[in-house]
């Protein structure tokens, strides 16, 4: 199963100081086999690429799936009755940077779990694990509420929480992160439509959006260029949070 999701990213910034811009940018929903089109491939070298090595654990060093089943496991998810899949910008040749991925659970073709894989331009790595207690579906209207506990832009502080929206249909995905913090934050959202990944539509993204995860770098510090000349406060990176993964406030694992 492999999916290309040609989405639009928006990003909001709430406050006295406002910036908004929105990007085209590639994403893939794949139950990681290792069958798909030629120009995709698992763990070795092609024009775009997923490795288990980037995904599912710490940073560099994951673990893929084997990782997000012992995530789910420990938290009492029946694993055994469920279809996994990540969804994420894959490498781009040899370039990789994923600002945030999705693992997702399924119980009969419905999100009932997920994680929030977050990562900086600064080389940390922190997971939100979201749930609700029951284990019952992510519906378009829940919010999924995480407190915010890594550093992830200069311009906005270690605190504050997330407010997730998750909305996973046969036809489309629409995710909304809403970044509170006071009368500050930012609304982040990915949305676009799910099609079949075919080696057309791959080349498309190729063409029509070159250098891959570069140029989502170069983005980011464009947008932390114009920040910067808005004379937004600039923060000092602290110490990533220890453990790597937390559970939203609307998951509370038994003990």
């Amino acid at each position: 199963m492999m999916e290309h999701i040609q989405a639009q990213t928006c990003h909001a910034r709430r406050g006295a100081l406002k910036n908004a811009f929105r990007y085209g940018v590639d994403y893939v929903l794949s139950d990681l086999h290792d069958t798909g089109p030629a120009l995709m491939s698992r763990n070795r070298f092609n024009l775009w690429s997923l490795w288990d090595r980037r995904h599912g654990g710490p940073r560099g060093d994951g673990r893929g799936l084997a990782w997000f089943r012992q995530v789910l496991s420990e938290r009492g998810f029946p694993v055994e009755n469920a279809q996994l899949l990540l969804l994420t910008q894959p490498s781009f040749l040899w370039v990789h940077f994923n600002p945030v991925s999705f693992w997702i659970a399924l119980l009969e073709g419905k999100p009932c779990a997920f994680v929030a894989e977050v990562n900086n331009t600064f080389g940390d790595r922190h997971c939100y694990f979201c749930a609700h207690d029951d284990f019952r579906p992510i519906g378009r209207t829940d919010r999924i509420i995480a407190e915010k506990l890594m550093h992830v832009s200069p311009f906005q502080k270690v605190a504050g929480r997330y407010v997730f929206s998750f909305d996973m249909s046969g036809g489309a995905i629409d995710i909304r992160i809403n970044y509170e913090n006071g009368d500050q934050g930012v609304l982040a959202t990915l949305a676009g439509a799910r099609r079949p990944a075919t080696n057309a539509s791959l080349l498309w993204a190729a063409l029509r959006r070159p250098f891959g995860a570069a140029r989502v770098v170069a983005l980011i510090y464009w947008q932390a260029m114009i920040l910067y000349l808005k004379r937004a406060p600039f923060l000092k990176t602290p110490e990533p949070p220890e453990p790597l993964i937390s559970d939203s406030h609307t998951f509370r694992r038994h003990q």
